[in-house]
């Protein structure tokens, strides 16, 4: 896990390796982080505010639903042979689907509000957190399961202290992993056919206007949202598999 003075450090670097980028190149389509800071500073409490808590709602929803349904889901299909042998072969075909061409679609049934925003994100997670849960719930050893049975365990005493305590690290992961592909998808969503969020910011309110210190603004609010759930995730971790970092540290 990353300390806090990397993080600040890493940021201090790219802060002065974008300024002596914008000396370089000398043009108002890439202006320095100061200015850009400015306009952040400006833009807050005022537009961007507004936008960040629409997309964060958006996001933080999506990926919830996500995670709440694919997990289970998941634990289900790792532990049943004949469930995962049912429904692999949907699993297998859906899964590789760019699902983002089906937003248009979406949007004629959903509307532009924040329904299809948040399905088209969950519809993408979704697949994510099913198939790595339930690769891992599969990939547990036999006798780890055969140990617990000959104690009496039944099918939900399995889910509740072998199965899911065995797959929180993967569920973790694939949120990890999902954070940066739910803000992806967020931004193009938000891109169009919507009147709020941060993607709506950027691609209408500053990029059409040709307010470019205000756009990378908007691009920083949404680089501090992801970053923002990224860091959640490793406090879920630290919190709910405090006995991954005690492995690490040895």
């Amino acid at each position: 896990m990353l300390r806090k003075r990397d993080v600040l450090l890493a940021s201090l670097v790219t802060l002065f390796a974008w300024q002596a980028v914008s000396l370089l190149a000398h043009s108002v389509i890439l202006p320095g982080p100061v200015a850009v800071l400015a306009a952040l500073v400006r833009e807050g409490p005022r537009a961007l505010g507004r936008h960040f808590l629409a997309s964060a709602w958006r996001v933080v929803a999506s990926t919830a639903l996500a995670v709440g349904l694919g997990a289970p889901a998941g634990l289900l299909l790792g532990q049943s042979q004949r469930l995962n042998r049912l429904f692999s072969p949907l699993v297998y075909i859906f899964y590789p689907i760019p699902k983002i061409v089906f937003l248009p679609i979406i949007l004629l049934f959903l509307g532009i509000g924040d329904r299809s925003k948040i399905f088209i994100i969950w519809l993408i997670l979704f697949f994510q957190v099913l198939v790595v849960v339930r690769d891992e719930a599969a990939g547990l050893r036999s006798e780890l399961i055969y140990s617990v049975r000959s104690l009496g365990a039944g099918r939900l005493a399995l889910f509740r202290y072998v199965y899911l305590p065995a797959t929180l690290p993967a569920v973790l992961t694939a949120l990890r992993v999902s954070v940066g592909t739910a803000v992806a998808v967020l931004f193009f969503a938000e891109s169009f056919a919507t009147s709020a969020g941060l993607g709506y910011y950027i691609m209408v309110e500053t990029w059409t206007r040709l307010a470019y210190a205000e756009m990378y603004a908007g691009v920083i609010a949404m680089s501090l949202l992801g970053l923002g759930l990224y860091f959640l995730v490793d406090w879920l971790e630290r919190r709910l598999c405090p006995y991954l970092f005690l492995e690490r540290v040895q």
